[in-house]
């Protein structure tokens, strides 16, 4: 086992990342640090290092327990990094959770398309002031 890994390799490693690409496009954006500083994908880490990943709205941090560069399964992760995000974030992604449309009650987003046709049907006749009894009338000005 090495003793340092490149942060890009680790992140997909330790399946923080789905893809390795992801976790460097992460790095290239500033989205991980170390110490408040932001790293690039072949920074290498050591154990006992704090990262942060900001994977908005929330800042997760984790404690590099071990440094590897080949992806292990989700059982072995325990080993692989402790997890020291702060509450606070959670309680924010909590709060953003709540407020998005995740579990939003049936009927208050986009109306469907029957809802759309009874609105149409609704609105249509009251549009013009009144019914259409088949007259072909011309109403011109």
């Amino acid at each position: 086992m090495n003793d340092i890994a490149r942060i890009d390799k680790w992140l997909w490693a330790a399946r923080i990342f789905k893809t390795r690409s992801i976790a460097a496009d992460a790095c290239k954006n500033g989205r991980v640090t170390i110490k408040g500083v932001n790293v690039k994908p072949s920074h290498t880490i050591k154990a006992g290092e704090v990262v942060c990943v900001r994977k908005p709205p929330v800042t997760y941090s984790f404690k590099v327990l071990k440094t590897i560069e080949q992806r292990v399964g989700a059982k072995s992760i325990p080993e692989v990094y402790e997890n020291v995000t702060e509450a606070k974030q959670y309680e924010l992604l909590e709060m953003s959770r709540i407020s998005g449309f995740v579990d939003r009650a049936r009927g208050t987003g986009r109306p469907t398309k029957k809802d759309r046709r009874q609105m149409e049907a609704f609105v249509d006749p009251a549009l013009f002031g009144f019914e259409d009894d088949g007259d072909d009338e011309d109403f011109s000005f």
